[in-house]
């Protein structure tokens, strides 16, 4: 039995002497291979820096610039870890690991299908020119500037400050409003004016405001005055113009003053803006006829 123990030990000594001078062996592959994936490391930084500058020149979309150099930074630490490897003399493990990361892969393509769809639409909206960084654009109920696009979400900043994180298939899903696209936007206005307002002065007298606060576009984009219905109190009408803007911030701004100028304008013209009235009768017959019969027929219960 001592024997055996014995023999037991001196072979668990023996691996561990063995294993012992395989690392010492090895300790200057080992110091090589932990400087190559820091230069690599190194390296990888600076080639992002170099891929975002040269793309840059070329591509206007900031989203591909982003992705691109992204790709080359895990292009570079990539090549480093495999050097790294090769140098630890760790090719039989290094062909295991591409093996096992191929069967894995396809095991968690087929687990997050989702996450690889918001992928490869990051990769289609990326290299789509008419959505940029930058835009202000209105998709899925929220309105914002695009301030990021990656391989994950679509990112907006909404008016209030808030980011707003949309995933990257609901975008190419979802139809898109993009403000930034055109150079010229037109605005809506609606009121109302009275029954006995002298309707041709009103629409001449509006146009004529509108066109002198606002800076005149183009001729094929005139003042346009229509008036559209016969309101409860009012005859009512919509004007539009155009303005020259790119977010919806431009349109409130130029609708806030094109009602101020109309105001200003109606008051010192006399022209009318109604109000609904609605007017209560009070009648009180059948509440005193019934406080009458109540009253007979006390008195008859009475006698």
């Amino acid at each position: 039995m001592e024997e055996e123990l014995s023999k037991a030990f001196d072979g668990l000594v023996k691996k561990l002497l063995g294993w012992m001078n395989a690392i010492i062996e090895g300790l200057p592959n080992m110091a090589l291979a932990i400087i190559v994936v820091l230069l690599a490391y190194i390296l990888a930084k600076y080639a992002y820096r170099l891929a975002n500058k040269l793309t840059s020149r070329r591509i206007k979309q900031q989203s591909i610039i982003n992705i691109i150099s992204k790709l080359t930074y895990i292009a570079v630490i990539t090549v480093g870890i495999f050097l790294a490897l090769g140098i630890l003399d760790l090719s039989k493990t290094l062909t295991s690991l591409i093996t096992g990361a191929g069967v894995i892969g396809l095991v968690i393509g087929l687990a997050l299908q989702g996450t690889l769809s918001n992928t490869i639409s990051g990769i289609v909206i990326s290299f789509r020119e008419k959505i940029q960084i930058g835009n202000w654009v209105e998709t899925n109920d929220f309105a914002g500037e695009i301030i990021d696009i990656n391989l994950k979400n679509f990112t907006l900043k909404e008016t209030d400050n808030n980011l707003v994180f949309i995933p990257n298939k609901t975008i190419l899903e979802t139809p898109m409003k993009n403000y930034s696209l055109t150079p010229y936007m037109r605005v809506t206005v609606s009121c109302g004016v009275g029954y006995k307002s002298d309707l041709e002065f009103v629409e001449k007298l509006v146009k004529t405001t509108l066109s002198n606060t606002f800076k005149k576009i183009d001729d094929n984009k005139p003042v346009e005055f229509y008036f559209t219905e016969f309101g409860d109190s009012s005859i009512n009408f919509i004007c539009r113009f155009w303005i020259e803007g790119t977010r919806n911030a431009h349109k409130l701004d130029a609708s806030n003053k094109a009602i101020i100028a109309i105001k200003k304008a109606f008051d010192a013209e006399g022209v009318n803006i109604p109000f609904p009235i609605r007017t209560l009768e009070f009648n009180n017959n059948l509440k005193m006829e019934a406080i009458s019969n109540d009253s007979g027929n006390n008195k008859e219960q009475n006698k």
